[in-house]
């Protein structure tokens, strides 16, 4: 397995690893409409590859904590026949690894504790950083990354197409 920036020939495959991933459109949709958006941010959108197939995809798109740039990543997505086999998390490392690079200080997700704490996420409130969306709690994480400074708290916005789930 290999894991590289997306190409544009490959749009067509993330999208349907994403919808074999989540079995509904809703979340290959959103990474369409990322890759439209002005928060698209091509080098922190990564591919797991087996051979030249595309086998997992995840992507951090650009969002704000109180006027503040950082990132929400998402979606990460794995094809349902590569699942548990290091997939997501060579993704997640790489993904983490190159937004550090890039000097960003804060990436932010919704998703589940149980999987994203092995990866240094924390529930978001611990870090002072909230969403209108107060159901999300329980599940809105926050992981700091080199230049993550303690004053970068407040309310977290993901890039728009976020906000038409």
């Amino acid at each position: 397995m290999i894991v590289q920036r997306e190409t544009s020939a490959q749009a067509a495959e993330i999208h349907a690893v994403t919808l074999a991933a989540f079995g509904q459109a809703l979340e290959a949709d959103l990474v369409d409409e990322l890759r439209a958006d002005q928060g698209w941010l091509p080098e922190l959108s990564l591919v797991a590859l087996d051979g030249d197939k595309v086998i997992g995809h995840v992507t951090c798109t650009r969002a704000w904590l109180d006027g503040a740039p950082v990132l929400g990543l998402g979606p990460l997505s794995v094809h349902p026949g590569h699942q548990r086999r290091g997939v997501g998390s060579a993704l997640v490392h790489a993904v983490l690894g190159a937004a550090d690079a890039l000097g960003e200080p804060l990436v932010v997700l919704l998703g589940d504790p149980r999987y994203y704490s092995r990866f240094g996420f924390r529930l978001a409130a611990e870090f002072g950083i909230s969403h209108q969306n107060t159901e999300w709690a329980p599940h809105f994480q926050a992981r700091t990354l080199t230049t993550y400074r303690p004053e970068l708290r407040g309310d977290f916005v993901y890039a728009e197409p976020f906000n038409r789930l």
